[in-house]
């Protein structure tokens, strides 16, 4: 059975390494889709450095949501902290309330054109299921294990990075994932404020009315929101068989 299902997430990850690498090898499969002899496949870049710039930004914004994410986490469920926990969540609830494409309109004239405000839309963006997750983890730690850490003499840090977090630690890691999976799709909209990333074949395809190229940059993100929630998944189920609980399924 384990076969059987790592062998389509082998399937899908030579393809996607062969498309990227080698687009041309696909351009049979294309040429159906095109009309007036277009290209059949994306000619305006390399698809691997856009999909390395695409992956950059949604691992470095991602890195962002969880570093202040999970300090607000901690923040809020200290007894010192509790008094912060609404303006907390008012604050990573701001990514979900404005769509990217608006923060995007706010922080172009702040930042320019490029990466950075898709790097500020993606931070904003990827807070509240990490945060959230974070919350719960740490919540949910059982009062007796917190008691008996206190009586071998665990001072509040160490209750904190050896007990805590660790036993939070598959909640948080399935926020992470969900931030990282939504943030994949919703980086292509970059693209419309010169981001480097797969947002540029899509777009490239819709203004020249070219449903290969569409494809071509739809396909290659899905593969990788596959891939990488799979890869994430493990991680987290790694994480559970050390804790000796369940994996999330959020």
């Amino acid at each position: 059975m384990r076969a059987r299902s790592v062998l389509p997430r082998v399937a899908a990850l030579l393809l996607l390494t062969t498309f990227i690498l080698a687009p041309n090898v696909f351009a049979p499969v294309f040429e159906p889709l095109t009309i007036n002899n277009a290209p059949a496949i994306y000619n305006q870049g390399s698809l691997l450095s856009l999909t390395l710039a695409h992956l950059a930004t949604v691992f470095g914004a991602t890195f962002a949501s969880t570093v202040v994410a999970v300090l607000l986490g901690i923040l809020v469920t200290r007894p010192s902290g509790l008094e912060f926990l609404p303006l907390s969540r008012s604050l990573v609830n701001i990514g979900q309330t404005f769509p990217p494409i608006a923060v995007l309109a706010i922080a172009v004239p702040l930042v320019g054109f490029g990466a950075k405000p898709t790097l500020i839309a993606l931070f904003l963006y990827g807070l509240l299921p990490i945060f959230e997750n974070t919350l719960t983890g740490l919540t949910q730690v059982s009062p007796l294990t917190l008691d008996a850490a206190k009586g071998m003499g665990m001072g509040p840090l160490r209750r904190l990075f050896e007990v805590e977090l660790p036993l939070a630690m598959p909640v948080i890691l399935a926020g992470i994932r969900l931030s990282v999976v939504i943030n994949l799709g919703t980086a292509t909209i970059g693209s419309t404020v010169a981001a480097k990333g797969l947002g540029e074949v899509i777009i490239a395809g819709l203004q020249s009315n070219n449903t290969a190229f569409i494809l071509q940059g739809g396909a290659v993100v899905a593969l990788l929101a596959i891939l990488i929630h799979d890869a994430l998944v493990t991680a987290e189920r790694v994480a559970v068989r050390k804790l000796g609980g369940s994996v999330s399924s959020a």
